[in-house]
């Protein structure tokens, strides 16, 4: 499956950057990748424009501490989403006209191996055209003028963009037999030393093949006589010159890999413990429907006595509430402690992931369900839930046909969760559960 296209919109405040990364995301009535608990804005969404998919990526948000840092900062956001991004929407303010900043920008884009469109934004009319021509002096050929506001030229500037991308379809999982794993989490928590006690430990490795972005290298093993996929390992490993302080881009890199991904092992430092970041990037796999597992790594470095395991597990599933089903594993990978046993983890939640439940037997155990939680009445009418059936895995999804979907409380809709997780073995993997309207009984 190939990786989606990752778009950076960049340029100095205030230029708009945010209304355009909303008019975009917006018109095509984007998935906003809300995670639980995690970030203050919404700088990243998964966007389909005219059957074209794509991540969307916001470099707003980050105004300098103060008047003399600013190009320091711009040059720092500006090279981290050159790294990571495949395509670059560089926007200007057409009001301002060419300014120092845009220049110093521009200067960074040169000699780049990426693909740059050049927007001159807020060109609502013919005096706003007018101061144009000076953004020629960038040496570009081809520049577009947008309304972000007003959606003025947007139409135009998206159908290049996003002209040579795969379509949507293509995303679509795939059915071979490779598991696919994402190893994520925030910098220096040991992904890179995970990996190479995998690699190291587990022969067969098959020829690295690269990946479909620029730093990607997917990485086939076979273990145990089962095919797995290491997603992303080269852009785990390699930061080049990169400053990772904006810590917000590490989330790009877990974007690369959990897109692709069946399961998500998402690295927590055991000698910091949990944290936002750690928080942020489970709440990537979650929104999307992957299964994750929590590995603790250097645990070899904890001090331990007989409660220490039991809260550090309790202060993890606390703080990823929306995902306490998630597995969590002590790992060292530097002395490979227990790393071994991550692969037994992982084929157990596998099979979760793409378990099937025959359509009779789900609808067996439904009525018991709800005969010991009977439903409550909404709008003065008893509710009914008639049918069920799971339509797809990966996750494992059910459509319940009722009889008024919209009076079902979200206290129901957990206790389904859970029965159907106790019941049928879903207990490590994320469940997704649609209500529809039953059809009326023909006579």
């Amino acid at each position: 499956m190939t990786a989606k296209p990752i778009i950076a919109i960049i340029g100095r405040p205030n230029v708009g950057k945010s209304t355009l990364f909303n008019r975009i995301a917006g018109k095509q009535k984007a998935i906003v990748i809300d995670e639980p608990g995690a970030t203050r804005d919404r700088n990243y969404m998964d966007c389909v424009w005219q059957d074209k998919a794509f991540t969307l990526i916001d470099t707003g948000g980050f105004e300098p501490a103060s008047e003399e840092r600013i190009l320091v900062q711009m040059r720092e956001q500006t090279n981290l989403a050159i790294e990571e991004a495949d395509v670059i929407i560089f926007l200007m303010d057409g009001k301002d006209g060419l300014t120092p900043s845009d220049m110093e920008i521009a200067k960074q884009l040169r000699g780049k191996d990426k693909n740059v469109f050049y927007v001159a934004n807020k060109v609502d009319g013919r005096r706003d055209k007018d101061l144009l021509s000076e953004f020629y002096r960038l040496g570009i050929g081809e520049f577009y003028p947008i309304s972000a506001q007003h959606g003025q030229g947007v139409d135009e500037l998206m159908a290049k963009v996003t002209q040579a991308f795969p379509s949507a379809n293509d995303f679509k999982d795939d059915q071979d037999e490779q598991i696919k794993i994402a190893i994520v989490g925030k910098p220096n928590v040991g992904k890179s030393s995970l990996v190479n006690r995998i690699l190291g430990k587990e022969r067969n490795i098959a020829n690295p093949t690269p990946g479909t972005t620029r730093d990607a290298i997917d990485m086939p093993l076979k273990v145990h006589g089962k095919h797995y996929l290491l997603i992303d390992t080269a852009g785990i490993r390699k930061k080049n010159k990169i400053s990772l302080t904006l810590e917000k881009y590490s989330v790009v890199q877990a974007l690369k890999t959990i897109n692709r991904c069946d399961i998500a092992l998402v690295l927590i430092d055991a000698e910091e413990g949990m944290n936002e970041q750690d928080v942020k990037i489970a709440g990537l796999a979650y929104e999307r429907g992957k299964a994750c597992i929590i590995v603790v790594n250097k645990w070899d470095k904890i001090e331990k006595d007989n409660s220490t395991l039991g809260k550090f597990v309790e202060d993890i599933k606390y703080k990823l509430k929306f995902m306490d089903f998630a597995p969590i594993i002590f790992v060292s990978a530097v002395t490979g402690q227990r790393a071994p046993k991550i692969f037994d983890l992982i084929d157990e939640v596998y099979a979760q992931y793409t378990k099937r439940v025959g359509t009779a037997e789900l609808n067996d155990r439904l009525a018991a369900f709800l005969s010991r939680n009977p439903m409550a009445r909404y709008q003065n009418k008893q509710m009914h839930i008639t049918y069920a059936t799971q339509v797809e895995i990966k996750p494992p999804t059910f459509i319940f046909f009722a009889s008024a979907p919209k009076g079902i409380h979200f206290s129901y809709e957990r206790y389904l969760h859970n029965q159907i997780r106790e019941t049928f073995g879903f207990e490590y993997v994320p469940l997704k559960i649609i209500f529809k309207k039953k059809n009326k009984s023909r006579v």
